[in-house]
């Protein structure tokens, strides 16, 4: 994470391995990317967050082959958001699950759609 923050892109077409391995992947990427755009941290606030979301993986026994990465970058986002105010736990906790239980109910291939139900699902 020591690039440049002000030169941050999605990892290119021609890395040997795809850029990302789900679409979530590269929303987690743009969600904070735009975070950091607009100013809600530091891109040493990312890094240092991000490093201590790996380290604890890695103490939690994460073999760290690299096909993990993006989960830590998610929980890294999470973290960082709540602890900087812009959401609670509890509320990114609300949105995790309504958006499970509507990709639960969605045909595979299709657009997912969050819908008000999906918040009373349980």
């Amino acid at each position: 994470m020591s690039a440049d923050p002000s030169t941050v892109s999605a990892p290119s077409a021609r890395d040997e391995a795809p850029a990302f391995r789900e679409p979530w992947e590269a929303h987690a990427f743009a969600i904070a990317v735009t975070l950091y755009q607009r100013g809600a941290f530091t891109w040493p606030e990312w890094a240092d967050a991000l490093a201590a979301e790996i380290a604890s993986a890695q103490r939690r026994g994460d073999a760290d082959l690299g096909d993990t990465y993006y989960r830590h970058w998610l929980r890294a986002l999470e973290s960082l958001v709540a602890r900087k105010g812009i959401s609670s736990g509890a509320e990114l906790a609300r949105y995790r699950d309504a958006w499970d239980h509507a990709a639960d109910r969605t045909p595979h291939g299709k657009p997912i759609v969050l819908q008000s139900s999906d918040f009373a699902a349980g």
